[in-house]
């Protein structure tokens, strides 16, 4: 199995972020955005124009975002290193499967932090079987994260964790 990067890297992404996710008018975001379009503080570089001022501006909601890697997944991986700059039709394409592959990322980073707990051996298989099932072999297309076994795993992921809490609270 080959777990992706559940890092982000800002510097190997096209800023799906900022195009992806609407920004809503409350304490987290300076400004109301829909999805789908550009920030207005995205430079030309793919860069935050107002980067170190995100908090005095109002974008906590800026500071707290992670992808967990799948923004530069979906941009290199996926797309082989395109950008919707360069190809305007992408922009959907893109943002879409950002918004497909980031929760199915969040669920790995939880069920790595699950694998490192003492856990009976029928939850460490039935952890290792829910990584195995959101990472399909070989991915191509947003389309292989769409594939029933892969929602089928994602949706199973939070009853999972809940049965993890006694496991958890001897950790501490």
């Amino acid at each position: 199995m080959n777990l992706p990067d559940l890092k982000e890297d800002c510097s190997r992404c096209a800023a799906l972020c900022c195009l992806a996710y609407p920004f809503e008018p409350h304490e987290d975001f300076g400004l109301v955005k829909a999805r789908d379009t550009p920030c207005p503080n995205l430079g030309p570089d793919f860069r935050c124009s107002i980067h170190p001022d995100l908090a005095s501006k109002g974008f906590g909601g800026c500071i707290a975002y992670s992808c967990a890697g799948a923004g530069q997944r979906v941009t290199q991986e996926l797309f082989d290193g395109e950008t919707w700059r360069d190809d305007p039709d992408l922009l959907h394409h893109m943002t879409y499967a950002l918004r497909v592959l980031r929760p199915i990322h969040e669920a790995l980073l939880v069920l790595q932090e699950a694998a490192t707990l003492s856990l009976p051996a029928d939850l460490q298989n039935h952890c290792q079987e829910l990584t195995r099932a959101l990472c399909p072999e070989d991915p191509s297309s947003i389309w292989d994260f769409e594939e029933d076994s892969v929602q089928d795993a994602l949706a199973a992921v939070p009853d999972f964790v809940e049965t993890l809490a006694p496991f958890a609270q001897r950790r501490r």
